[in-house]
């Protein structure tokens, strides 16, 4: 029995070195949905049966740290159900084998070639920052963030009146999940309840930014504590004055035009605020009902899913860095210039063919995904583009059309928040990359007229 695992486990380590770095993340991540889909399935999981459909859709948006739920996850799962769906949002959320190889590297303190090959795959870094350095942040930081805001969920919990066990087990919960910006919630009506308690806002926002923001920005500013003669790369400066810039217009617009909002009088505010940082961090909490808002703020609130926050983070979207090449690739020929800048940088060529076709690749699939949903559902147009754009930008929140999708449409908002765990790109070429042969690179250059 042991020689014929063994002898499985070694032709399966010979199939994954046959794969590409995007096919390994394609099939790596499907392995997790799949096992996660077969516990949830286990009645030793649930506290009452559901439809096997509904649990791949839980397993699927937790390992994508999406959020979005067709059944409640209070009532339907037990704690053990809670805690699977926990530990699949964690390894969504830190990324494939990110915490295996940095097992390794604490063991060995050696990195094989596969492992680096993956892991530059899935988080782009800049060249300042080393694949070693990143890993140690990465598993350190979520470690830390989750113990801080788990005790922070506590306090504020108790205060609320929570017992003491569930108020553990919450607290626990709702800091990964906040961390990861999966938006899984224990509460129904997510933290509707909590619109006007600072201490709650407060830990939510802290957390949900500080995991948007990336593993690129919180090891750069390790990098810095260490060594002051560290200077913080292009791409933190960016990401973070992208996101300020982001969020401070968002807040507003929420604050002075949303009619919900405008209502809330003393919570007004921090309403504002929590719901653009919702959308921007892909975190996917509520305090006010989405489903009651302009069409206005709707599309404000779709555009800030769409662009999410930094690269090599928990947050989704197409980033920040991928909008800021698209906006410097666009200024550049308005101005006529050969180079293409931004803040005095020349940015590669290489970066910006990655981020144009990022770009076109998402929005392509958000059209795609929005036009087959309105091909077989009833729901305003509105709330089909708002649903595919928060399900491929992982972000969670809903006008509230999750649960009466029919099996066709939960089955494409599947593959959209797969989609968007996955990365657009890394997905593509996952299904259709393939070696370039001598005739492909012998093709005939030509001009078009753009």
């Amino acid at each position: 029995m042991r020689k014929s695992f063994q002898k499985i486990a070694k032709k399966y380590a010979l199939l994954k070195q046959g794969w590409s770095p995007q096919q390994n993340l394609f099939y790596g991540f499907l392995t997790y949905i799949i096992i996660g889909c077969i516990l949830l399935c286990l009645p030793v999981s649930q506290k009452i049966s559901a439809p096997i459909l509904d649990h791949l859709f839980i397993a699927t948006s937790a390992v994508s740290t999406t959020g979005l739920v067709t059944i409640s996850i209070f009532d339907t799962y037990n704690g053990f159900g809670q805690f699977i769906i926990m530990i699949l949002i964690q390894l969504g959320g830190i990324g494939y084998l990110t915490f295996t190889t940095f097992m390794l590297l604490s063991t060995t303190r050696k990195m094989t070639l596969w492992h680096k090959k993956i892991l530059s795959t899935e988080f782009t870094l800049p060249n300042t920052i080393k694949i070693k350095d990143f890993l140690k942040s990465v598993i350190l930081f979520t470690l830390i963030m989750e113990a801080i805001g788990s005790i922070l969920f506590f306090i504020a919990f108790k205060n609320e009146g929570m017992p003491t066990l569930e108020a553990v087990w919450s607290s626990i919960f709702h800091s990964v999940s906040t961390f990861c910006t999966a938006g899984f919630s224990l509460f129904n009506n997510s933290f509707m309840d909590y619109v006007d308690n600072n201490f709650i806002n407060f830990i939510i926002s802290m957390l949900a930014i500080c995991g948007s923001l990336g593993f690129i920005v919180i090891t750069d500013f390790g990098l810095m504590i260490k060594n002051k003669s560290h200077e913080l790369s292009f791409t933190s400066k960016i990401v973070i004055y992208g996101f300020l810039i982001l969020l401070t217009f968002g807040t507003a617009f929420f604050y002075f035009l949303e009619p919900s909002i405008v209502n809330l009088n003393d919570s007004r505010f921090l309403a504002s605020f929590f719901q653009c940082m919702s959308a921007m961090t892909t975190v996917g909490f509520n305090s006010v009902n989405f489903g009651v808002f302009s069409q206005a703020m709707m599309l404000v609130c779709i555009f800030l899913m769409y662009i999410g926050a930094s690269p090599s983070g928990t947050a989704g979207g197409i980033k920040i860095t991928t909008l800021t090449a698209v906006f410097a690739i666009m200024k550049s020929r308005l101005r006529g210039r050969s180079n293409i800048t931004f803040l005095g940088r020349r940015i590669p060529y290489e970066r910006l063919y990655i981020a144009t076709s990022s770009f076109i690749f998402y929005s392509s699939i958000i059209a795609i995904g929005t036009f087959l949903i309105t091909l077989t559902h009833n729901f305003k147009f509105e709330d089909i583009l708002f649903e595919v754009a928060s399900a491929l930008g992982t972000v969670g929140i809903s006008t509230g059309i999750t649960g009466d999708l029919t099996t066709f449409g939960k089955l494409v908002i599947i593959i959209l928040m797969f989609i968007g765990r996955l990365g657009v790109l890394t997905f593509g070429l996952a299904i259709w990359s393939k070696t370039i042969t001598e005739n492909e690179r012998k093709v005939l250059k030509e001009d078009i007229a753009v």
